[in-house]
């Protein structure tokens, strides 16, 4: 493939016209002109006035000195699965009350559902038989003790009797540690509650009114949404520069936000080949909603750190293969080429062929490649 070969575009008006006039000239004096314009060819100067510079809506700005490089990623809003729980009943049975419905609030400890059930009833009858039972043996227990402060019973009658209370007190706490574990407070005998084990809001609910579940199964799923997750998907070659803490910019249809990465995935998904990493967002607005498509630039380590150069992606033009950037002369513009990097939102890196202190042509710069493309074709003819 040949090189990049640039002309010098003059776009003086009193240039031309005086070129015209000399139509008459002899053809040898035209020569010292040409010759000049092949001069110019190689340094891809495009000379221009300041006035031609405005007519073309040309707009001039310098290097953004500074940053890490960014990657630009889709990503998923996911439930923090540190705030997310899912609720389940102890106990099978039929729902009769149902005190939550999707997208409610609730605080922990508060009931969702009330479950009735045999098991509750039988749970329920076992305390009362236990506090039965604790009773009597309180009360052997004090006779005896009465009994053998008067010398009467036996000092073996006590110890029986303190054993038997122990057990009771034991079986007592047995009965109730089970009905607990169950839910309670469902207002009747033989039913049972099942409440939140934390503050959030319902995210997910299973069951409907009267319907028979079975113990175990899941019934609600409860989510504090103040803080959130940001699923991503890194490709192998940038995993290694993102590292838990790093910055990630949010973006999605009039909002954006700041979150920060807190796993990178150590393997590779066996189905996609990319490495899972996740962020933490805060949602205390609840600007965000779980499963929603976000856009997502995650800050990388290792690229350039503070001394990287950014210019916008309007300055960067693709000119026989190689991208270029069109630097302020004395005369007009001077194409230059350079090797860019990452991309960031508007902006891109660019990794050689800037310094960082020139000034270029950041909008319509595509004109200048215009301008370029029509004096590489007459430099050609």
């Amino acid at each position: 493939m040949r090189n990049m070969q640039f002309n010098t575009i003059a776009l003086s008006l009193p240039l031309v016209l005086a070129l015209a006039a000399c139509g008459d000239s002899p053809t040898n004096e035209a020569q010292p002109a040409a010759a000049k314009a092949e001069i110019h060819a190689d340094s891809g100067e495009i000379v221009m006035t300041e006035d031609q510079i405005r007519s073309a809506g040309i707009q001039i700005g310098r290097p953004l000195i500074g940053g890490a490089g960014t990657i630009e990623l889709p990503a998923t809003i996911d439930g923090d699965p540190q705030g997310t729980q899912v609720v389940s009943a102890a106990i099978g049975g039929r729902v009769v009350s149902l005190t939550r419905n999707l997208g409610q609030s609730v605080g922990r400890g508060q009931t969702l559902a009330v479950i009735e059930s045999r098991e509750a009833a039988s749970l329920n009858a076992e305390i009362e038989a236990a506090q039965a039972r604790l009773g009597l043996a309180n009360s052997t227990l004090a006779r005896e003790q009465r009994l053998f402060a008067q010398r009467v019973s036996p000092e073996q009658d006590l110890i029986a009797a303190r054993t038997a209370a122990a057990e009771a007190r034991i079986a007592l706490r047995l009965a109730q540690g089970q009905m607990t574990a169950a839910g309670r407070g469902g207002g009747s005998f033989n039913r049972v509650s099942v409440t939140a084990p934390l503050s959030g809001q319902v995210i997910g609910r299973s069951i409907v009114l009267g319907q028979t579940v079975a113990a175990d199964a899941e019934l609600f799923r409860v989510a504090d949404l103040s803080t959130i997750s940001l699923s991503l998907n890194l490709q192998p070659q940038d995993a290694g520069r993102v590292r838990p803490g790093a910055n990630v910019t949010v973006e999605a249809p009039g909002r954006r936000g700041s979150a920060r990465i807190s796993f990178v995935s150590p393997a590779l998904d066996a189905n996609t080949r990319l490495v899972p990493a996740i962020a933490t967002l805060e949602n205390r607005d609840g600007q965000w909603r779980v499963g929603e498509a976000v856009t997502a630039s995650v800050s990388l380590s290792g690229d350039g750190g503070n001394g990287a150069i950014r210019v916008p992606l309007t300055a960067v033009q693709t000119y026989e293969g190689k991208s270029v950037l069109f630097v302020r002369s004395a005369t007009g513009f001077r194409a230059m080429p350079v090797a860019i990097g990452d991309t960031s939102g508007d902006s891109v890196m660019i990794r050689s062929g800037l310094k960082g202190n020139e000034q270029i042509a950041t909008v319509n710069s595509f004109t200048l490649k215009a301008e370029l493309g029509k004096g590489e074709a007459s430099h050609e003819d």
